[in-house]
């Protein structure tokens, strides 16, 4: 599950690993996803320690008896310097869209940025000191975290080649069933 809704996703803003809390409407967003979802059972929730995922996952799972556990490998991909840029996609040439563009051209990350080696590794390591073991066990795990984090995740587990990183993509405080 990606997170709800923040003022900065509303502004078109990179977030990135700049700690944005949820706004009203990311707030009930996640509150309608814990009615929505109320059935689906979970062992475990393991979310982003960045206050937006941190957030939902509290509201999401208010009241059902399921631990939240925060692992900083889960934290969103890094844009570097262009976190807080507004509407990179109005900049012409702006470095940091290939990254959204073109992925599979995103190689040489501009200002300070995260590669895509990077979050691939550090997410992979997570899936399988933390994921795998408990899914071989018969659990059902909750991740709750960024777009271009789960991105990552969900391209590792279905194979999904870099070009079509963003196809991988979760809604708002939606689920994805993966396994």
């Amino acid at each position: 599950m990606r997170h709800g809704r923040t003022d900065w996703n509303e502004r078109r803003k990179m977030q990135g690993r700049t700690d944005i809390p949820l706004n009203d409407e990311g707030r009930k967003m996640a509150a309608e996803a814990a009615e929505e979802y109320k059935n689906v059972h979970f062992d475990i929730c393991f979310c982003s320690p960045l206050i937006r995922a941190a957030e939902t996952a509290e509201i999401f799972l208010k009241n059902r008896d399921i631990p939240i556990v925060k692992d900083d490998r889960l934290v969103e991909m890094s844009f570097g310097e262009y976190e807080g840029l507004e509407n990179s996609f109005d900049i012409p040439g702006c470095p940091i869209n290939t990254l959204f563009h073109t992925p599979e051209k995103y190689t040489d990350p501009p200002g300070g940025a995260e590669s895509f080696g990077e979050l691939f590794e550090r997410t992979g390591a997570f899936l399988e000191e933390k994921v795998y073991p408990l899914l071989d066990e018969g659990k059902d795990v909750l991740i709750i975290g960024h777009g271009a984090m789960n991105c990552s995740i969900v391209c590792q587990v279905k194979n999904i080649p870099l070009k079509d990183f963003w196809s991988a993509g979760i809604d708002n405080c939606k689920l994805m069933k993966l396994i």
